[in-house]
């Protein structure tokens, strides 16, 4: 009995001092065991302290009656599986009849405390069927990616989910995507994951940093045109409507509709056609919007008519060609000037980091996710990093990209430096750079979008 009490001592100390100095460690081990047996042991009593149970068939009341049997009980919905993670649980339940999903939705804080989980969100798969997510501590205090993740064409892992799951940035579901944030809120961050994840794919990109390229510049070797102030961005965004135009017509010279052409084979965008022929996709990155929308006499007022102007076209057509825009802003509002709501509403994708008030908010969501609005602008100073994430559909969720230093995103475009193309209709735009791989040279010719 002694030794079996030294051993159970032995035991509990180690498990204390996994979970002290390897957190990660015990909630992959200890952690998903104890959340498993928890959910299994009181499942039925949870359910029913929650409302999420449906009195029994008619069928078995009469068949208990005409049995002598007891009277069974009230019914929850039946767990088709349970799926451990590294971040908690995965539940999928099939719904009662008379069941919704939208009631395992509302009682989802219920759910979290009755578990003993950090957080409990839920999504309908199809019909009667849900999948519930549990979490079993913040995932979102220390971002950490999971080691393999789904890659595919224009589809880039960017940020963890709230409810452990990865956010990604899919250029073919979502072609176009507005980023607002205040200063300090984590928005370089998140752009610079988001060029990081796209360095190694065969796209363009296209950066338009009017901060004088404190942002953008460092990453030069992996894009094909880079520009620094209004006048360069009007003449990038006028070549890429010409590229538009061009592509336009090589789709158009590959329709051939006829009788006799299966429907997959008419092409209406660039994915329709045949590797050989189909261009390289274009990603632009707009680092700070308002720039390019403020003016203070009239020839910059020209300017900026032109400028939002190729942008409303590119985000209206540009899907097709495989041109896709990525604004950043810090505001994105009414107040700069005329066409701006025009060009937000082609934006599908939003994200909002940390705003300062409502009305940025609104900016983003208002339109779109009510609900979203108030979550945004209950984002803590000191969480970084942190936002909300949704689309048109209305659907929304908190985010945080894991940080990427300035050195990390360099290293990564300088080792894909080979994959930059060279698009004729930008190449006065490229940007050119001598010295190490690491870092451009000090006495590096300027490149002709700053001269």
């Amino acid at each position: 009995m002694t030794g079996f009490t030294v051993c159970l001592v032995l035991v509990v100390a180690a498990v204390g001092l996994l979970r002290w100095r390897r957190p990660a460690w015990w909630r992959l081990t200890f952690g998903v065991a104890l959340a498993v047996v928890r959910v299994l042991v009181r499942y039925g009593s949870v359910m029913d302290a929650c409302g999420l149970t449906v009195p029994p068939a008619r069928w078995r009341l009469a068949l208990a009656r005409a049995t002598n049997r007891p009277i069974p009980g009230p019914r929850a919905p039946r767990i088709l599986r349970l799926r451990p993670t590294r971040t908690g649980l995965v539940v999928r339940l099939k719904l009662r009849p008379g069941q919704d999903a939208f009631d395992i939705a509302a009682a989802s804080d219920r759910l979290r405390h009755s578990f003993s989980m950090y957080g409990v969100t839920s999504r309908e798969l199809h019909s009667g069927v849900v999948e519930v997510r549990m979490t079993g501590y913040d995932v979102l205090k220390r971002v950490q990616m999971p080691a393999e993740t789904e890659t595919r064409t224009m589809r880039v892992p960017v940020a963890l989910r709230q409810d452990g799951s990865v956010h990604y940035r899919d250029y073919r579901a979502i072609p176009h995507a507005l980023t607002l944030g205040a200063t300090e809120s984590g928005k370089s961050v998140y752009q610079r994951k988001l060029v990081a994840g796209l360095a190694p794919m065969d796209v363009a990109l296209v950066g338009i940093d009017c901060k004088q390229g404190v942002e953008l510049f460092p990453l030069a070797r992996r894009f094909s045109a880079l520009a620094d102030n209004p006048d360069t961005a009007a003449d990038v965004l006028d070549a890429l409507v010409a590229r538009m135009e061009r592509i336009y017509q090589v789709i158009r010279a590959q329709q051939r509709i006829a009788a006799d052409v299966p429907d997959a084979e008419i092409a209406a965008d660039i994915w329709d056609l045949p590797s050989d022929l189909r261009p390289t996709p274009v990603v632009v990155l707009v680092d700070e919007v308002a720039e390019l929308a403020l003016y203070a006499n009239k020839d910059e007022e020209k300017r900026r008519d032109r400028i939002i102007t190729a942008l409303v076209r590119l985000a209206q057509l540009g899907r097709a060609a495989g041109i896709y825009l990525e604004i950043c802003g810090q505001r994105f509002g009414s107040e700069l000037g005329k066409g701006i709501t025009m060009l937000r509403a082609q934006l599908t994708g939003r994200t909002a980091h940390r705003v300062n008030d409502e009305t940025s908010a609104n900016m983003a969501f208002g339109d779109i996710a009510p609900d979203a609005v108030l979550a945004a602008i209950q984002i803590p100073a000191e969480m970084r990093g942190l936002a909300i994430a949704g689309d048109s559909s209305g659907g929304w969720h908190r985010i945080r990209a894991p940080h990427t230093s300035l050195r990390q995103a360099v290293n990564i475009c300088n080792r894909h430096a080979d994959r930059t193309p060279d698009l004729p209709e930008l190449a006065p735009f490229r940007p050119a750079l001598s010295g190490s791989a690491d870092a451009p040279s000090p006495t590096a010719k300027p490149s002709p979008a700053t001269a």
